[in-house]
């Protein structure tokens, strides 16, 4: 087969679809396949860096590429439905496209699908983010032959908010790999930021669907003298949180220092209100970090006994999850021991051969 991928926004760092898209062409680039691959970028201010590209050189696929930006790119294939993505790779059996744009294109088409909060919690997209979903997934409904939904919790809202797809709508598991990063790594990170107490950990973009302010809330109740809430991540949309005593507000970090955080941090928590996979619960588990997080959406199915579970929506069961975690190193331990097993289970490896093995017998 002759397959097309949109890898577009690997230029995200950081986001859930970046790691996505980068963990996918990696495991790509390493096979050993009788397939060819065409990835395709677009892109007009973020451009394809450096190192992905020579990894698609190297392993003697094609590259094609458009320089447009991602509102005229959506204007086109989102709004207008014109100009087929075939016409700038080639002839193709499959093209597979994620997160932002859906183009026409002369042959079979496979999406995969993140999350659907854009029906689920609309008050929590920007408006902007929130018109161009929609827009794509319509098309998504319409042309798309297979579905690619990253948990149960997705597939289920696949099925429940585009019930006139015909598409066939497969749950696979994302790959998830973790940098591990020395003793010394995590004492300059800790120098560098100048971390000197304990500290509870969290990951995500500063906007409504994370769920941080409550999550502050919950901390605050506490009134640890001891322990600081750090908080990784920059600014998305909505209004700006409210840090209070001992929250640490770190911004947007490079990978290293992500991942010196994961190893050096008390427990991690994650208490978003919906989430189509929610990759920093995994990540964690991987590192051998205790995890607390929502009930909700993917969390409870990707964490299961792993992870210890609050609502999201209740500041007090949060703060009683928080303050369990930082005052039960018993549990802290068990925590770890199921969550490296279970963090374990998400290989690329894997998602790469349920991936061709559903395109092959579609």
């Amino acid at each position: 087969m002759r397959i097309g991928l949109d890898i577009s926004q690997v230029v995200y760092e950081g986001t859930g679809v970046g790691r996505f898209i980068e963990g996918l062409v990696n495991v790509i680039c390493t096979q050993k396949t009788k397939h060819e691959w065409v990835f395709f970028f677009s892109g007009f201010r973020r451009k394809l860096g450096k190192e992905i590209r020579n990894k698609i050189s190297s392993s003697g696929f094609k590259l094609a590429q458009l320089p447009f930006p991602p509102t005229l790119l959506s204007y086109l294939w989102n709004d207008l439905h014109i100009f087929p993505v075939t016409r700038l790779t080639g002839k193709l059996d499959w093209f597979i496209s994620s997160d932002w744009t859906e183009p026409p294109a002369s042959c079979r088409k496979a999406t995969v699908i993140h999350d659907l909060s854009v029906f689920k919690y609309p008050e929590t997209v920007d408006t902007k983010i929130l018109k161009t979903q929609k827009k794509r997934l319509e098309w998504v409904s319409q042309e798309s032959s297979v579905i690619f939904a990253d948990s149960d919790a997705t597939l289920k809202d696949a099925r429940e908010y585009l019930p006139n797809t015909n598409s066939q709508i497969h749950r696979v598991y994302p790959g998830v790999t973790v940098q591990k990063v020395s003793p010394q790594q995590i004492k300059q990170m800790k120098q560098k930021l100048d971390l000197k107490k304990n500290f509870i950990l969290t990951v995500g973009k500063l906007e409504p669907r994370k769920n941080i302010q409550r999550l502050i809330e919950a901390f605050e109740k506490l009134n640890l003298q001891n322990v600081e809430l750090v908080i990784a991540g920059g600014y998305g949309w909505g209004k700006q949180v409210q840090p209070v005593k001992n929250t640490r507000i770190l911004g947007f970090v490079d990978e290293p220092t992500l991942h010196a955080l994961y190893q050096s941090c008390l427990f991690f928590t994650f208490p978003s209100i919906w989430e189509g996979f929610g990759y920093p619960v995994v990540e964690a588990m991987q590192h051998g970090t205790p995890v607390a997080t929502s009930n909700t959406s993917s969390l409870k199915e990707i964490a299961q006994d792993a992870g210890l579970l609050f609502d999201p929506l209740n500041v007090g069961d949060i703060s009683h999850c928080l303050r369990l975690l930082t005052t039960n190193q018993k549990l802290r331990a068990e925590l770890k021991r199921k969550g490296l097993k279970r963090g374990g289970e998400f290989s690329w490896n894997s998602y790469y051969k349920e991936m061709i093995s559903i395109l092959e017998n579609s």
